[in-house]
């Protein structure tokens, strides 16, 4: 399930309604990205958070079809926010379902490397020294590469 919204959402609640009457899973796990007010040497008072309408859906699609492709998973939950956002703020949630937890972690850190290199999403800081694009970070782009080898078999 995927979902791109500029509501808040409760983790919690989402991961039950994720995993209500499964008796196949034997592992869960949760990633929630937060909006930090400090980013690098800069302060950050809000962000703003694009995307293509349509496009980004159609990408975290992908992107959990393949954690399906590469992991047992039983299931899944993406939902990313979009729109002005503070320091605090949830901006992120990914939920991955599978028997055993190796599989569930694996599929968990794969889909927020590639959601942070791939999904078409931009974002604007805002601050005391005026307002920033994110660039994407080097950091983030080497983490994504640990997955471009050879895909995990189930």
């Amino acid at each position: 399930m995927v979902r791109v919204q500029t509501e808040d959402f409760d983790p919690g609640g989402e991961l039950e309604a994720l995993i209500a009457g499964r008796t196949d899973v034997g592992a869960s796990v949760s990633f929630v990205g937060h909006m930090r007010a400090r980013n690098e040497d800069r302060d950050v008072e809000t962000m703003t958070l694009e995307h293509y309408p349509g496009m980004a859906e159609k990408v975290l699609g992908e992107l959990e079809a393949e954690a399906h492709r590469r992991w047992p998973l039983q299931a899944s939950t993406i939902i990313h926010r979009v729109g002005p956002l503070k320091p605090g703020d949830r901006i992120v949630l990914v939920i991955t379902a599978s028997a055993h937890r190796q599989a569930a972690f694996e599929a968990a850190e794969f889909l927020m490397d590639w959601l942070k290199t791939k999904a078409p999403f931009w974002k604007k800081e805002s601050g005391p020294t005026g307002d920033s694009w994110v660039s994407s970070r080097s950091a983030d782009e080497n983490a994504a590469q640990r997955w471009t080898a050879s895909p995990k078999s189930k």
